[in-house]
C-alpha cells in the first residue's frame, strides 16, 4: 500500500492545474455531455499511466536505476524548455 499512496499522491499533486486539468475543464464547459468529457480524460489518464508503467518495467528490467533517473530528469528538462520556447 505504501507504493499505492505515494503513487497517488506524487500524481494527485501534480497533475493539479495542469495542461490535461484546463484542456478537461474547457471541454466541460462546452458540452452537455461531462460525463463523457470524464469519461475521455480518465481513460486517456489511464492509458498514459499504463504506458509508463510498462516503459517502468521495460526500462527497469535493462537499466540500472540510476540511468533510469537520468534519462527521465533529462526528459523533464527538455521538456520545460521546450515549453519555455514555445515548441509544446
Amino acid at each position: 500500500m505504501k507504493y499505492f499512496w505515494a503513487t497517488f499522491l506524487a500524481i494527485f499533486l501534480a497533475e493539479l492545474g495542469d495542461k490535461t486539468q484546463l484542456a478537461t475543464l474547457i471541454l466541460a464547459s462546452k458540452s452537455q455531455h461531462r460525463f463523457l468529457v470524464f469519461l475521455g480524460a480518465a481513460t486517456a489518464l489511464v492509458l498514459t499511466s499504463a504506458l509508463g508503467v510498462m516503459a517502468g518495467k521495460l526500462f527497469g528490467e535493462h537499466l540500472p536505476v540510476r540511468y533510469v533517473r537520468l534519462i527521465g530528469g533529462g526528459l523533464f528538462i527538455l521538456l520545460g524548455l521546450a515549453m519555455l520556447w514555445g515548441k509544446l
